[in-house]
């Protein structure tokens, strides 16, 4: 929290106790005042009032808790904004300052997040924390976020370090350093998820769909009909833009898997689709079933349960009737999860996969046939929902495949351009 911020949280502080001094003082005012005319005020024990309606300096000035006739008397008082005099401001000039720390732990790892007593993320200060045994670590980007990798497991003592102008934990923090991915939600994870006004959104969101490349001229471009076996539908993101979800469901579209978010293909952030509120919103209003996926630049199992949290915390208000992807493809050859061999790949899917089916949701991967052929071990991934990309009339793919998204051109009415669209052979409730 930098000075601006501390000084807008004591401003704040210092308003609503203002606020709360005023609403005291003008209702002891009027209840020092509703006596009937001709009504004598009682004095109290230790002070008198004169004839002339004057209060006696027993009694420093109050009757009935009114502090004289005048409600506006402590703005004159020189030691009333003063936090060292009013100890109700020192209170909450303390509280604005103070810290704490949320400690989390994957595998073999701490990620140390710095809060504020709202619970937010302090950002800008290069905050050290110290390891029993192991030294400082200092949080070098000002992000309110110290990682720590490559740690034994075992039980540890972390300590925030002193800074100016903070009031830090009194106590160490002990935390355990799991030994491996126990793929479970992470509980803090929101304190990670960005939004696009937070990120360079042209360096981030740099997804490139491979199954473009593999397209032929038999690539169907109209939304198919439905079958007893076979739903059609569309998967929409932000590109897709304001979407008139009673026209989209109108002109036949039967369920669409909303894009929840991604990780930044350079900095790795999490980052909260612009348009994944109102989709959602949308989408139920006008009773089309939704699932969601989430593009992965994930490098490690690690974070895999990181973006699998991420979209936990975002559908949490939300029903699902499709499944929850995770969308594994290139982003333009320079994004930071690009270069992966096939047995990394295949572990981040599936380590997604199965925190968000150990969170009770329906689990599944998204990529193109090359990808699948290429970058990917299928055959650990096959208990899973498997979501074929492929733009053609007949997908030349020869695995199994539970959806099909077989053009990237199509066309529904209450979309603006091109829409991408599916079917799914799920049984669906």
């Amino acid at each position: 929290m930098d000075s601006k911020i501390r000084r807008m949280a004591i401003l704040a502080s210092m308003g609503a106790i203002l606020l709360v001094s005023l609403l005291v003082l003008y209702a002891n005012g009027d209840r020092g005042g509703g006596a009937p005319k001709g009504t004598a005020r009682p004095s109290a024990e230790s002070g008198s009032e004169d004839a002339g309606g004057q209060q006696g300096p027993g009694n420093n000035g109050v009757v009935n808790g009114q502090i004289g006739d005048d409600l506006s008397a402590f703005l004159k008082d020189d030691t009333f904004f003063d936090p060292e005099a009013n100890p109700i401001l020192e209170a909450a000039k303390d509280n604005a300052s103070r810290l704490s720390m949320v400690v989390t732990s994957v595998e073999k790892d701490l990620r140390i997040q710095i809060v504020d007593a709202q619970g937010e993320l302090v950002t800008g200060e290069s905050f050290f924390v110290r390891l029993d045994g192991l030294g400082e670590y200092k949080d070098l980007d000002k992000d309110g976020v110290i990682y720590i990798g490559d740690l034994s497991a075992g039980e540890y003592y972390v300590e925030l370090m002193p800074m100016e102008g903070y009031r830090m934990p009194e106590n160490e923090t002990k935390v355990r350093v799991k030994d491996k991915v126990e793929y479970v939600a992470i509980d803090d994870i929101s304190l990670l998820l960005l939004t696009e006004a937070d990120i360079d959104v042209a360096a981030e969101d740099t997804e490139v769909a491979d199954a473009i490349a593999d397209a032929d001229a038999t690539e169907i471009q109209q939304l198919q009909a439905s079958t007893a076996s076979a739903k059609v539908g569309i998967d929409v993101s932000k590109w897709n833009g304001e979407i008139d979800w009673d026209r989209v469901k109108n002109a036949g579209v039967e369920f669409a898997i909303v894009r929840a978010g991604y990780r930044g293909s350079t900095t790795g952030s999490l980052v909260e689709d612009s348009c994944f509120a109102a989709n959602m919103r949308g989408a139920a209003a006008s009773g089309v079933p939704v699932g969601v996926y989430f593009f992965t630049q994930a490098v490690n199992e690690v974070e895999a349960v990181e973006e699998a949290s991420a979209v936990l915390q975002l559908i949490r208000e939300h029903d699902l009737d499709y499944p929850v992807f995770i969308d594994t493809e290139g982003a333009g050859g320079n994004g930071r999860a690009d270069g992966l061999d096939a047995d990394t790949r295949t572990a981040v899917c599936e380590a997604f996969c199965r925190t968000i089916a150990n969170a009770g949701y329906r689990a599944g991967v998204y990529a193109s046939r090359n990808w699948y052929n290429n970058n990917l071990h299928v055959d650990k991934l096959e208990q899973y929902c498997i979501w074929l990309a492929e733009y053609r009339h007949t997908p030349l793919y020869q695995g199994y495949y539970h959806m099909w998204q077989y053009t990237s051109k199509g066309a529904v009415d209450g979309i603006a351009g091109n829409v991408d669209m599916n079917v799914s052979y799920l049984q669906i409730p």
